[in-house]
Parts: C-alpha cells; sequence; structure tokens
C-alpha cells in the first residue's frame, strides 16, 4: 500500500514501485476522496458553495501534490497537437515547457471541477467512489496496455492481470457513489470510467501505449467528467 500512495501522493515518502502495489489503487483513491469529501462538508459549513468548492479543489491539488494535474498538462501537450510523430509526442510529454494544450487542457478541467462541486450538495462517498474509480483505471490501464517507453517511472507496475482488478476497484467505486448520490452517481461512475478509457485509448492509439503522465491525465479527466455528470439536474 505504501508504495501506491506514494505513487498517487507525495505522502507516502520514498518507496520502490511494484506491480504489487497496483491492486491498492482503488483503495488509496477511495481514501483520498473521503478525505476530500470530508474537507468538502466541512468547508461548506463555514463558506458558499462556490468557495467551498474552491477548497476541494485546492485541498484535492494538495493531497496529490498536482501530480496528476502535470500528467494532465504533459499529456495535453503531447497528445493533442496535430501532426506529430510517436517519438516527438514522447519527447513534448518530457519536455518542462508547458504549452497551450496544456494550458488549456488545465484551465478547463479545474474550472468544470470548481463548477461542478460548486452545483453539488457535499457527498463525501461520491468523492471517494469517483477517486477509487480513476485510481482504478490507472491501474487497470497500467497492466492492460504496454508502456509507451522503454523504461520510465511506470516501468516496476508492468505485469499480472487487468479483469480481477477492474472488477474489484468498480465494485468498491459503484457502492461509494450509489451511497454517496444514489442512482445519480451510478450514471457520475460510468461517465468517469468512460472518460478515463478515453483517454487511455488515445494515448495507445499515438503512442502505442502508456505513460505516467497518461494515466495522470486519465485520472484527472474521469474525476472531471463523473463530477460534470453527477452534477446534471437529475
Amino acid at each position: 500500500m505504501r508504495a501506491a500512495l506514494s505513487f498517487l501522493t507525495p505522502l507516502g515518502g520514498p518507496a520502490t514501485p511494484s506491480a504489487g502495489a497496483l491492486p491498492w489503487f482503488p483503495v488509496v483513491g477511495a481514501a483520498l476522496g473521503l478525505v476530500v469529501g470530508m474537507a468538502w462538508w466541512a468547508a461548506a459549513l463555514v463558506w458558499p458553495p462556490l468557495v467551498a468548492a474552491a477548497v476541494v479543489v485546492v485541498v484535492d491539488l494538495a493531497l496529490t501534490g498536482m501530480l496528476h494535474l502535470d500528467g494532465l498538462a504533459d499529456s495535453a501537450d503531447g497528445l493533442l497537437a496535430p501532426h506529430l510523430d510517436r517519438q516527438r509526442r514522447l519527447a513534448v510529454m518530457a519536455d518542462v515547457d508547458t504549452g497551450a494544450f496544456a494550458l488549456g487542457a488545465v484551465v478547463s478541467v479545474l474550472l468544470a471541477r470548481l463548477v461542478a462541486v460548486a452545483a453539488l450538495a457535499p457527498a463525501p462517498l461520491l468523492l471517494a467512489g469517483l477517486w477509487c474509480a480513476s485510481r482504478t483505471a490507472m491501474a487497470v490501464g497500467a497492466r492492460a496496455l504496454d508502456y509507451a517507453r522503454l523504461s520510465g517511472l511506470a516501468t516496476p507496475f508492468l505485469g499480472g492481470r487487468a479483469a480481477g482488478l477492474a472488477a474489484g476497484g468498480c465494485i468498491l467505486a459503484l457502492v461509494l457513489v450509489v451511497g454517496g448520490h444514489g442512482l445519480a452517481g451510478v450514471a457520475a461512475l460510468v461517465a468517469s470510467l468512460a472518460a478515463a478509457a478515453g483517454v487511455l485509448a488515445l494515448g495507445r492509439r499515438r503512442l502505442g501505449g502508456f505513460t505516467g503522465d497518461v494515466l495522470g491525465a486519465a485520472g484527472m479527466v474521469a474525476e472531471t467528467a463523473g463530477l460534470v455528470v453527477a452534477a446534471a439536474r437529475w
């Protein structure tokens, strides 16, 4: 579990990544979502919805060390830019400079998260379920897809079967979202998983597989899509 916590947050301290950490991704995701959700509940007691939503976004970024947000930015520059070959896309993603695609993606995702949370009543279990689903998608992507680089931070995670991990993570996520948002939570979960699958599919198409940045982007987009759907007028 410590290896999973170290890969997904800055909280676990130094740990050697391994394929055995992947089954813990859904659990760590659920725990992170629950903590963020409790911060949401507490903030809503003090501030109006928009300010409370801003607190939620900031707390989430702090707990994840903005690792996934950085992955979203790098992936946007590498995957969305047209007319680049595979090696050039990988080089762009490794570059520290930030391009227009990264800026647009980061602003859009953060804005969508902000307004979606502001439109909802505090629901810690909903966040726990969506964050669980996003980390489940990341773990399944790492097992189901090829690694796009010769070596890298995610290399030790390779290996193992994806089916059992997917089933366990999705069941846990389903229980949490239903408990937190009823049947509308199911629609949010479906949207979350579909969004993650779309990002991973784009990574496979344009890179031949995944990178750590692509996994982070898949998680961020998954959570955001789930929040937006949950905020719909059901």
